[in-house]
């Protein structure tokens, strides 16, 4: 599952830990994750990927406004929007150290 922003979602550690029902990677990964602008707990640590609808989403990823806008947009991710790539995907890349992500999403650009 790639999400919007290229993330592959199966590969993320809150969607393992979610997957696995393990509350101490949950506990381990919201400490790793939590700063002070955004606190996390580690019942924000459930996740069945970011491009689900109607189930359990990660704080992050419910409060994503990449994830928003490509739904908005109706976009399988963002690599299939017209505006690919804009300073809302580069500011998350930059944000999240997603390098790989970008390049994911490049790739699939280019195979469109």
């Amino acid at each position: 599952m790639i999400g919007m922003c290229g993330i592959i979602c199966d590969d993320c550690p809150a969607y393992i830990a979610t997957q696995k029902d393990n509350n101490e990677e949950r506990k381990k990964i919201a400490e790793e994750w939590s700063s002070d602008q955004y606190p996390l707990k580690p019942e924000d640590i459930n996740c069945d990927g970011c491009l689900t609808v109607g189930k359990r989403l990660c704080k992050f990823c419910r409060d994503c406004e990449t994830r928003r806008c490509g739904f908005e947009k109706g976009v399988k991710n963002c690599a299939y929007c017209d505006e690919f790539p804009c300073a809302k995907l580069e500011k998350h890349w930059e944000l999240m150290e997603a390098y790989e992500a970008k390049a994911r999403l490049v790739e699939i650009r280019k195979s469109l």
